[in-house]
This record gives C-alpha cells, sequence and structure tokens, in this order.
C-alpha cells in the first residue's frame, strides 16, 4: 500500500477533513514563524484531540533544541518527529537517548539535487526519509535521481515531497521505489487545506498503492 502524509494542517477545518479523508499520517509545522502553516504546541495538542486514532500525528520541527524535540514525543504532543532543518547525526543520537518511549519515530527530509544528496539520505540513522525539492517551495525535483531509493534504504521508508498534486501522485507512486507521498500545497486553495483536493488526494495514493507491482 503507497502511504501519504497530508502536511500542514492548523485549523479544526483541516482535522474535519483529514478525518474524512483518512490518510495515513498527517502533519504539523510546529514553531516555525516563516510558514504559514505554522502552529504553536499549545495548537498541536488541541487539534490532536478531534484527530480519528489511527491518523498517525506528526510533528515537524527545524533546527529545533533536541530538547524540544524530545519533549514532542515524550508528551505524546506527537508520535513521529519529522527534522527539516540542519539537524546531524549527533543531534539524531542525542534525541534517541531522551526518548522515554521506544517506539516513536524520528524522520529527516533531505533536499535532493543530486546523486550525492541521496546516498546522504540513505546514510542517516533516521527511520524514514522525506526526498523534498526544498522547505516548501511547491516544485518538483529531477525524480530521475531517485529512482533506486528504496532499494538503497533497505526496508525503511521513503517518503517523496516536493511539488505533489492530487494529479500526479499516481505517476510517482508507479514510476519511482517510494512507499509514499508527503504533500502539503498541493492540497491547498489560497494557502488553506482544501477539503476536496484532501480527498482526491488520499484517493489517489490508495488507487497508485493498489496497482502498484
Amino acid at each position: 500500500m503507497a502511504l501519504i502524509k497530508i502536511c500542514g494542517l492548523s485549523r479544526e477545518e483541516d482535522i474535519t477533513a483529514v478525518n474524512e479523508a483518512k490518510p495515513d499520517y498527517c502533519g504539523f509545522i510546529i514553531n516555525f514563524p516563516k510558514s504559514h502553516r505554522n502552529v504553536t504546541v499549545e495548537r498541536v495538542r488541541q487539534l490532536r484531540t478531534g484527530l480519528r486514532p489511527e491518523i498517525i500525528p506528526v510533528g515537524v520541527i527545524v533546527d529545533q533544541p533536541v530538547e524540544k524535540a524530545a519533549m514532542l514525543l515524550n508528551e505524546g504532543v506527537v508520535d513521529v518527529i519529522q527534522l527539516h532543518g540542519q539537524e546531524d547525526e549527533t543531534y539524531i543520537r542525542q534525541l534517541r537517548k531522551l526518548l522515554k518511549c521506544r517506539d516513536r519515530s524520528i524522520w529527516k527530509a533531505f533536499k535532493i539535487r543530486s546523486r550525492k544528496d541521496l546516498e546522504s539520505a540513505m546514510a542517516s540513522s533516521v527511520d524514514a526519509v522525506v526526498l523534498d525539492n526544498g522547505y516548501g517551495t511547491g516544485e518538483t525535483f529531477d525524480w530521475s535521481i531517485i529512482e533506486d531509493a528504496g532499494k538503497m534504504m533497505e526496508g525503511r521508508k521513503v517518503f517523496l515531497a516536493g511539488g505533489m498534486t492530487p494529479e500526479n501522485i499516481e505517476e510517482a507512486i508507479h514510476r519511482l521505489d517510494v512507499c509514499g507521498i508527503d504533500i502539503s500545497s498541493g492540497v491547498e486553495t489560497d494557502k488553506k487545506k482544501d477539503r476536496n483536493k484532501i480527498l482526491t488526494a488520499v484517493q489517489a495514493a490508495g488507487r497508485a498503492g493498489g496497482n502498484k507491482q
């Protein structure tokens, strides 16, 4: 099955939409004011109370102190942390040491411009990598760089991000060796989450996963 994460939730209406669509994951961009999708920790706590229990909440953070990342996981604010800054292997090791619950996951996003970037992503010790064009650009990168990414990860999850839309999800899943899609701006209208686009994206991921050989 192809996995899908709807990222950048910030409103009650967003929670209602993902509860209806039932993606595998939903994401919250925490304490990153540069993003129009930014939310506080307390806001995530509030929004999560209305989230269907089977949808796994992911906290997206950028260069936050490792103690804050650990708090988000240890206090159950989110179940997964997605690192989206310059966090290195030392940071990841420190974070794992601070975790009280070992079933929490650590993901990291990598900006892909070359084969070397992919190799750096594959060498990371995180539980899953997100191969992205950058930081919220809404544009795709050269997918030919990552066509064998899944094999290189040896069973770890590989998500594709950057320029994903409901219209190109099936192509991406069929063409690339990735397990899932991470989508945000592609399910927005006027910088707000769009219920119909969310439903269409999740349905596309479902079709692509069912048809992938």
